[in-house]
């Protein structure tokens, strides 16, 4: 039963305007309404891979492997697979998955899913996640075998992220029209779209694995955050997403609701760009390094939710050494080394960022920089702006910039090579050594081999400071105490996994 009836609440309503969303009259225990801060970009799995559109089209589609709430890596469309070589690997696909549509997934499927969203043409944004992959191809018995450029050992952890798509169906519909009306073969059946409003999932009760326990499921655009928080506390909706630490904090004085949360493998960072003027000498980054408390980002302003890093990685993430710290907290040493360095220290620094960070921690930094003796000036943009500014040569890049990255693989190779290697838009490092070693460690396919590259990776950032690694992101969310679910590290709402407790 649920503590808070939504038939007794939308008899309440309509003397209120609190709520707009016009789903609500039909709330009931029959369907779970989920309230995300946006609308999806959209519901094709291939064109995006934003939260609020993964949230929802994840329930619609099956991908070739899938993770577990433990975090590993399990079968899901492949039942098993096989490394022939270091370069190929072939998997055996269920022979028992229908599309929504009624037809049967095959092999074919598979292969056209990859060739899909490594076409550069096609224009996937994830494309950088699987142009390791140089061919797909259909075995006799129905097995796929995938081809890799070189050995690939995080190609397992990318596949996690590739959705089965029914290759007759798109080719049929068009790229818009399947957006529109998309077919998969997962856990949930899409719908209907209500543009700006929400978006509405039935149970696939032909589904192959586990069973939703919902029969239907909406997922609702509620921008503003004390709006969804007032839904989910009046039992408008059962689970909210994009929660603050304040937020979560009310949650818990709150009947029937509480706020959850799980450390995610998303890490923030302050980067800091050793071509322009003065950053070019390492002292000044290493005393930006020292003058930063973690500890203090953490627990005074994020609520304790977070966890503090010295590594550009988190503990969810293979290629995570142990024990290494990275530059510590040391006010007294950033003091030092600036006066050691002099005048090329006193210019003012500029530190890009955009409203969809949490202005407090960018502030907090800046504070924090201040106080050794460094003058800061924040750059606020709009994202775009700042992320064509994050994305420019190194020279024209901003001097500092608050991130945080995730490559929703949980593999060192997602967030290490963007970031580090000369070859990409997101990095301000440009040296063959740190080059040769994170070539080495995407191609290197003995783990331990593999995992002792990157611990020299993370100590040559610990020495050159290209990025101070800040803390381990928490991902939190409001939930109805009568729903029962656990978070996960990678960020998915999988519907089958949830259900009404007792």
């Amino acid at each position: 039963m649920r503590l808070v009836p939504k038939t007794l609440f939308v008899a309440m309503l309509a003397a209120t305007t609190a709520l707009t969303a016009p789903s609500v009259a039909l709330a009931d225990a029959e369907r779970l309404v989920v309230d995300l801060v946006n609308e999806p970009t959209t519901l094709d799995p291939h064109l995006q891979w934003n939260p609020d559109s993964y949230y929802v089209y994840r329930n619609i589609f099956d991908n070739l492997l899938t993770r577990d709430d433990d975090g590993q890596i399990v079968p899901q469309i492949a039942t098993e697979w096989e490394q022939v070589s270091d370069t190929e690997t072939v998997f055996t696909i269920r022979d028992d998955v229908l599309f929504h549509d009624g037809s049967p997934l095959t092999a074919e499927d598979v292969v056209f899913s990859v060739q899909r969203i490594t076409d550069p043409e096609f224009g996937s944004p994830q494309l950088s996640q699987f142009e390791s992959i140089i061919d797909a191809e259909v075995l006799e018995d129905g097995r796929v075998k995938l081809t890799t450029a070189t050995g690939y050992p995080a190609l397992f952890a990318q596949l996690v992220k590739l959705s089965i798509v029914p290759k007759a169906v798109v080719e049929d519909l068009g790229r818009e029209a399947f957006n529109l009306a998309p077919v998969g073969s997962g856990p949930y059946r899409f719908d209907s779209w209500q543009r700006g409003v929400e978006v509405a999932l039935v149970r696939n009760d032909d589904y192959w694995g586990d069973a939703g326990a919902f029969p239907a499921a909406v997922f609702r655009a509620v921008p503003d955050a004390s709006t969804r928080v007032a839904n989910l506390t009046s039992g408008a909706s059962d689970l909210v997403v994009g929660m603050d630490p304040d937020l979560a904090l009310q949650l818990e004085a709150a009947d029937g609701v509480s706020p959850l949360s799980a450390l995610t493998e998303r890490v923030a960072y302050l980067s800091v760009n050793r071509a322009k003027p003065g950053l070019d000498d390492v002292r000044l980054r290493r005393a930006i390094a020292h003058a930063i408390d973690r500890d203090l980002l953490v627990e005074g302003l994020l609520g304790g939710f977070d966890s503090p890093v010295g590594q550009m990685l988190t503990p969810a993430h293979v290629g995570w050494v142990e024990g290494l710290e990275g530059v510590p907290y040391d006010p007294d040493a950033a003091r030092a080394l600036i006066a050691e360095i002099g005048d090329p220290a006193t210019r003012p620094l500029g530190f890009a960022t955009s409203p969809v960070f949490d202005q407090r921690i960018v502030q907090a930094l800046q504070q924090m920089l201040g106080d050794v003796g460094l003058t800061v000036e924040i750059e606020m943009t709009d994202m775009a702006t700042y992320l064509q500014k994050s994305q420019s040569a190194p020279e024209d890049a901003p001097d500092m910039g608050f991130g945080r990255w995730s490559c929703a693989c949980q593999d060192a190779d997602g967030v290490l090579y963007p970031l580090l290697h000369s070859s990409s838009s997101w990095s301000r490092v440009r040296d063959d050594d740190l080059d040769a070693l994170l070539e080495s460690a995407r191609s290197e396919m003995d783990p331990d081999a593999r995992q002792a590259l990157y611990a020299q990776v993370h100590e040559w950032v610990a020495t050159e400071v290209p990025q101070v690694p800040l803390y381990q992101a928490a991902i939190l969310y409001g939930a109805s105490d009568n729903l029962d679910w656990t978070p996960t590290s990678n960020e998915s709402l999988f519907l089958n996994r949830m259900g009404w407790s007792e």
